[in-house]
Protein backbone atom coordinates (compact mmCIF):
# COMPACT_ATOMS: atom_id res chain seq x y z
CA UNK A 1 0.00 0.00 0.00
CA UNK A 2 1.48 3.40 -0.46
CA UNK A 3 1.16 6.26 1.15
CA UNK A 4 -1.33 8.18 -0.53
CA UNK A 5 -3.76 4.60 -0.05
CA UNK A 6 -3.17 4.29 3.47
CA UNK A 7 -3.75 8.57 4.04
CA UNK A 8 -7.71 7.80 1.24
CA UNK A 9 -8.00 4.45 3.98
CA UNK A 10 -7.32 6.95 7.37
CA UNK A 11 -9.27 9.51 6.05
CA UNK A 12 -12.52 7.59 5.30
CA UNK A 13 -12.62 5.74 8.38
CA UNK A 14 -14.61 8.16 10.44
CA UNK A 15 -17.68 8.02 7.63
CA UNK A 16 -17.07 4.32 7.21
CA UNK A 17 -17.87 3.65 10.33
CA UNK A 18 -20.92 5.73 10.20
CA UNK A 19 -21.86 4.01 7.64
CA UNK A 20 -21.35 0.14 8.91
CA UNK A 21 -22.97 1.53 12.09
CA UNK A 22 -26.28 2.63 10.31
CA UNK A 23 -26.23 -0.23 7.70
CA UNK A 24 -26.63 -2.34 11.21
CA UNK A 25 -29.53 -0.15 12.59
CA UNK A 26 -27.08 0.69 15.82
CA UNK A 27 -27.62 3.82 17.57
CA UNK A 28 -24.42 5.17 18.97
CA UNK A 29 -25.79 4.56 22.51
CA UNK A 30 -26.08 1.17 21.77
CA UNK A 31 -22.72 1.15 19.92
CA UNK A 32 -21.44 2.62 23.05
CA UNK A 33 -22.73 -0.05 25.42
CA UNK A 34 -21.03 -2.92 23.21
CA UNK A 35 -17.70 -1.34 23.51
CA UNK A 36 -17.39 0.58 26.39
CA UNK A 37 -16.71 3.42 24.64
CA UNK A 38 -18.69 6.83 25.57
CA UNK A 39 -21.22 8.08 22.98
CA UNK A 40 -18.67 11.28 22.49
CA UNK A 41 -15.87 9.26 21.27
CA UNK A 42 -17.77 7.28 19.05
CA UNK A 43 -19.80 10.68 17.01
CA UNK A 44 -16.39 12.24 17.14
CA UNK A 45 -14.80 9.74 15.57
CA UNK A 46 -17.38 9.20 13.07
CA UNK A 47 -16.76 13.12 12.22
CA UNK A 48 -13.31 12.47 12.13
CA UNK A 49 -12.47 14.76 14.92
CA UNK A 50 -11.08 11.52 16.73
CA UNK A 51 -7.99 9.49 15.15
CA UNK A 52 -8.91 5.97 15.00
CA UNK A 53 -7.04 3.88 17.45
CA UNK A 54 -6.70 -0.06 17.60
CA UNK A 55 -7.79 0.54 21.24
CA UNK A 56 -10.97 2.24 19.85
CA UNK A 57 -11.48 0.12 16.59
CA UNK A 58 -10.96 -3.40 17.66
CA UNK A 59 -14.41 -3.01 20.25
CA UNK A 60 -16.05 -1.76 17.26
CA UNK A 61 -15.24 -4.08 15.06
CA UNK A 62 -16.25 -7.11 17.68
CA UNK A 63 -19.56 -5.74 18.04
CA UNK A 64 -20.15 -4.77 14.62
CA UNK A 65 -19.21 -9.22 13.96
CA UNK A 66 -16.92 -7.63 11.52
CA UNK A 67 -12.72 -8.22 11.01
CA UNK A 68 -11.06 -5.11 11.44
CA UNK A 69 -10.03 -4.85 7.75
CA UNK A 70 -13.74 -4.41 6.51
CA UNK A 71 -14.54 -2.16 9.05
CA UNK A 72 -12.09 0.20 7.59
CA UNK A 73 -12.43 -0.80 3.91
CA UNK A 74 -8.87 -2.14 3.41
CA UNK A 75 -10.10 -5.38 1.44
CA UNK A 76 -10.97 -5.45 -1.86
CA UNK A 77 -12.25 -8.83 -2.71
CA UNK A 78 -12.42 -10.43 0.72
CA UNK A 79 -12.19 -14.27 1.42
CA UNK A 80 -15.78 -14.79 0.90
CA UNK A 81 -16.22 -18.35 3.38
CA UNK A 82 -16.88 -17.41 6.63
CA UNK A 83 -14.72 -18.39 9.36
CA UNK A 84 -16.52 -17.43 12.91
CA UNK A 85 -16.36 -19.56 15.86
CA UNK A 86 -20.05 -21.27 16.82
CA UNK A 87 -21.41 -19.90 20.45
CA UNK A 88 -23.26 -21.93 22.79
CA UNK A 89 -25.88 -20.02 24.61
CA UNK A 90 -28.32 -21.36 26.65
CA UNK A 91 -27.88 -24.67 25.48
CA UNK A 92 -28.53 -24.11 22.14
CA UNK A 93 -25.73 -23.32 19.67
CA UNK A 94 -24.88 -21.01 16.63
CA UNK A 95 -22.99 -21.18 13.61
CA UNK A 96 -22.56 -17.76 12.05
CA UNK A 97 -23.47 -18.25 8.18
CA UNK A 98 -22.64 -14.23 7.35
CA UNK A 99 -19.28 -12.09 8.47
CA UNK A 100 -20.26 -8.90 6.74
CA UNK A 101 -21.80 -5.90 9.37
CA UNK A 102 -25.14 -5.21 7.97
CA UNK A 103 -28.42 -7.05 8.46
CA UNK A 104 -30.24 -9.35 8.52
CA UNK A 105 -27.45 -11.96 9.90
CA UNK A 106 -27.61 -15.94 9.12
CA UNK A 107 -27.10 -18.58 11.28
CA UNK A 108 -27.44 -22.11 11.51
CA UNK A 109 -28.53 -23.37 15.11
CA UNK A 110 -29.14 -26.71 16.72
CA UNK A 111 -31.81 -26.88 19.27
CA UNK A 112 -31.17 -29.67 22.02
CA UNK A 113 -34.58 -31.47 22.90
CA UNK A 114 -35.57 -29.57 26.23
CA UNK A 115 -38.34 -29.94 28.94
CA UNK A 116 -38.26 -25.91 30.34
CA UNK A 117 -41.76 -24.28 30.33
CA UNK A 118 -41.88 -22.22 27.59
CA UNK A 119 -41.12 -18.16 28.46
CA UNK A 120 -42.36 -16.05 25.06
CA UNK A 121 -40.61 -12.56 25.04
CA UNK A 122 -40.23 -9.31 23.02
CA UNK A 123 -38.03 -7.44 21.55
CA UNK A 124 -37.74 -4.59 18.78
CA UNK A 125 -37.11 -6.51 15.33
CA UNK A 126 -37.94 -9.45 12.61
CA UNK A 127 -36.85 -13.33 12.44
CA UNK A 128 -37.21 -15.83 9.70
CA UNK A 129 -36.59 -19.37 10.03
CA UNK A 130 -36.43 -22.48 8.01
CA UNK A 131 -36.50 -25.78 9.81
CA UNK A 132 -33.73 -28.31 8.48
CA UNK A 133 -34.01 -31.30 10.27
CA UNK A 134 -36.04 -31.95 13.89
CA UNK A 135 -38.95 -30.34 14.81
CA UNK A 136 -39.39 -27.19 16.90
CA UNK A 137 -42.05 -25.66 18.61
CA UNK A 138 -43.40 -21.59 18.23
CA UNK A 139 -45.60 -19.90 20.53
CA UNK A 140 -46.14 -16.65 18.78
CA UNK A 141 -48.92 -14.74 20.77
CA UNK A 142 -51.90 -16.80 20.27
CA UNK A 143 -50.45 -19.84 18.46
CA UNK A 144 -48.73 -22.72 18.87
CA UNK A 145 -47.11 -24.36 16.24
CA UNK A 146 -44.93 -27.62 15.48
CA UNK A 147 -42.62 -27.12 12.83
CA UNK A 148 -41.26 -29.92 10.88
CA UNK A 149 -38.28 -30.09 8.37
CA UNK A 150 -39.28 -27.98 5.51
CA UNK A 151 -41.21 -25.56 7.35
CA UNK A 152 -40.44 -21.43 7.31
CA UNK A 153 -41.73 -18.75 9.74
CA UNK A 154 -41.44 -15.00 9.82
CA UNK A 155 -42.62 -12.83 12.63
CA UNK A 156 -41.92 -9.70 14.41
CA UNK A 157 -40.41 -10.19 17.59
CA UNK A 158 -42.50 -7.44 19.40
CA UNK A 159 -45.18 -10.07 19.43
CA UNK A 160 -44.47 -12.17 22.07
CA UNK A 161 -42.38 -15.25 20.95
CA UNK A 162 -40.90 -18.71 22.47
CA UNK A 163 -39.17 -21.20 20.29
CA UNK A 164 -38.04 -24.50 21.73
CA UNK A 165 -37.56 -28.69 20.77
CA UNK A 166 -39.91 -30.83 22.10
CA UNK A 167 -37.83 -34.14 20.64
CA UNK A 168 -37.00 -36.54 20.99
CA UNK A 169 -33.76 -35.64 18.73
CA UNK A 170 -32.02 -31.96 18.09
CA UNK A 171 -33.83 -29.78 15.45
CA UNK A 172 -31.42 -27.69 13.46
CA UNK A 173 -32.86 -24.60 11.68
CA UNK A 174 -31.44 -21.83 9.33
CA UNK A 175 -32.24 -18.21 10.97
CA UNK A 176 -32.34 -14.71 9.61
CA UNK A 177 -32.26 -12.15 12.57
CA UNK A 178 -33.31 -8.29 11.70
CA UNK A 179 -32.24 -5.27 14.23
CA UNK A 180 -32.29 -6.18 17.64
CA UNK A 181 -33.36 -9.86 16.82
CA UNK A 182 -29.48 -10.59 16.99
CA UNK A 183 -28.18 -9.09 20.06
CA UNK A 184 -31.11 -10.46 21.82
CA UNK A 185 -30.96 -13.97 21.23
CA UNK A 186 -26.89 -14.50 20.77
CA UNK A 187 -26.15 -12.77 24.31
CA UNK A 188 -26.37 -15.06 27.60
CA UNK A 189 -27.77 -12.08 29.59
CA UNK A 190 -29.92 -9.28 27.79
CA UNK A 191 -30.93 -6.11 28.64
CA UNK A 192 -33.18 -6.28 26.02
CA UNK A 193 -36.53 -8.56 26.38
Amino acid sequence: MVAMDVEQVLAGIGSRLKAVRVERGTTLTTLAAETGISVSTLSRLESGKRKATLELLLPIARAHGSDLDELVGLTGTPDPRVHAEPREIEGRTFWPLTAAPGQPRAYKALFPPSTDEPDPRTHEGHEWMYVLSGRLRLLLGPHDVMLAPGEAVEFDTRVPHWIGNPGPHPAEALILFGRQGERVHLRTKSSVD
